[in-house]
């Protein structure tokens, strides 16, 4: 196994990407975070390669500027596996590609059952990865030299892999779909922040009253703004499940909260006076907020039955149709049509409900055009049949 070495200088940065500028095609990118132990989501190590070159592993926090990289390969195609996960940190990197190849969503328009990246690259190669370090923690200096040699080998094949799933994108009539999918992905613009993210905590549903509440959100914040300072995963400071304690628990001082058995965490008792500070702002807080959080206005498909009759019927008669449209296409439902768009036009239908009607909702909602192309004839024919008599549905055709 080669040995591999991190860039983590301006001058070998540049020296790297010179080389990978005098390289040919595509180029593999790949990103190793740090989830789970960094509350950021920066990168702490780029893998890049390119035909005629080399893998490079580059150190962005010690290089700091990566616009040589950029001037590098900004012009080319990139590879990436699994986009989405990977476009954030390298933008806040500096580095931004002009379009992409993702080897993940071609492998699911494609019908492969298994995506992953070691997955597809034996589907496609033969080879077998190891996966040992995925969930390492990459900030971790120095990085270990096994740990390198996987990272390396992430990008290595990915061309390959790149060229084997276009051939099969051409043979299933799939480019065009693929490449509406990679620039979407590619442009997409980053989701806002939640209204109330703090009603993701874990537990949160055995909170009881509007009070409780509002310790909780405090409790909340108080974690967040000290997981941002440090830099740390908020769960690896305080679990959800000791904030959710410490609330149930209702302590009447912070001597009584340092008792609290399930009030655990490496921040628990070193941060206790944070923790008490958070418990009585929460106890005084005069916006006390609701049972439940606001949503989008929109409720559990379980629920229209009783709700919006008329939505249950449109949503039952179109999702199979949606389902085995998907089927004849060899690719996920989701990947044709996410759940979250077929709900939102079952619910708020056009008002003159054919093709056209459909596909436009359908993309004013976000569908891309070969989506619509292959959905809204179908729903559009299943709302029809939806508010068909049980008389009308039961006539024979003419």
């Amino acid at each position: 196994m080669a040995e591999y070495e991190v860039i983590a200088d301006q001058d070998a940065a540049a020296a790297a990407a010179s080389r990978l500028a005098a390289g040919t095609g595509p180029v593999a990118v790949d990103v190793e975070r740090a989830s789970g132990f960094r509350y950021s989501q920066r990168a702490y190590l780029i893998q890049v390669y390119r035909r005629g070159s080399e893998a490079f592993l580059f150190d962005p926090p010690a290089i700091g500027d990566l616009s040589a990289l950029q001037a590098a390969i900004g012009d080319e195609e990139w590879v990436l596996h699994a986009a989405s996960q990977d476009l954030p940190s390298l933008r806040e990197a500096g580095l931004e590609p002009p379009r992409i190849f993702d080897t993940e969503l071609a492998a699911r328009l494609l019908g492969h059952e298994r995506v992953g990246l070691g997955a597809v690259v034996e589907q496609t190669l033969g080879i077998s990865l190891a996966k040992a370090h995925s969930a390492a923690d990459w900030s971790t200096r120095p990085l270990p030299q096994g740990w390198l040699e996987y990272a390396a080998l992430d990008v290595l094949h990915l061309i390959d892999v790149r060229d084997a799933l276009a051939a099969e994108l051409e043979e299933q009539g799939k480019t065009a779909f693929a490449e509406e999918e990679f620039e979407a992905v590619r442009t997409r613009a980053p989701k806002p922040p939640r209204e109330e993210p703090w009603r993701r905590l874990s537990g949160l549903h055995t909170v009881r009253g509007r009070r409780a509440l509002a310790v909780a959100r405090a409790l909340w914040a108080a974690r967040e703004d000290f997981a941002r300072e440090e830099d740390v995963s908020p769960g690896r400071l305080v679990p959800d499940r000791s904030l959710v304690a410490a609330v149930i628990a209702d302590p009447v001082s912070k001597q009584d909260l340092a008792r609290v058995k399930d009030f655990t965490g490496r921040a628990s008792r070193s941060q206790l006076d944070r923790w008490w500070a958070a418990i009585e702002a929460g106890r005084n807080d005069p916006a006390l907020p609701p049972e439940r959080g606001t949503g989008d206005g929109m409720p559990p498909p379980r629920a229209w039955v009783d709700r919006n009759p008329a939505a249950d019927a449109r949503l039952k008669a179109a999702r199979p149709v949606v389902e085995a449209r998907a089927e004849e296409l060899r690719m996920p439902t989701e990947n044709l049509l996410t759940p979250d768009l077929l709900r939102r036009v079952a619910w708020s239908p056009p008002a003159e409900i054919d093709a056209a009607s459909v596909g436009e909702a359908l993309r004013e909602l976000g569908a891309r055009s070969w989506q619509v192309e292959q959905t809204a004839q179908v729903i559009a024919a299943a709302f029809v049949d939806s508010v068909q008599t049980p008389d009308e549905a039961s006539e024979p055709a003419s």
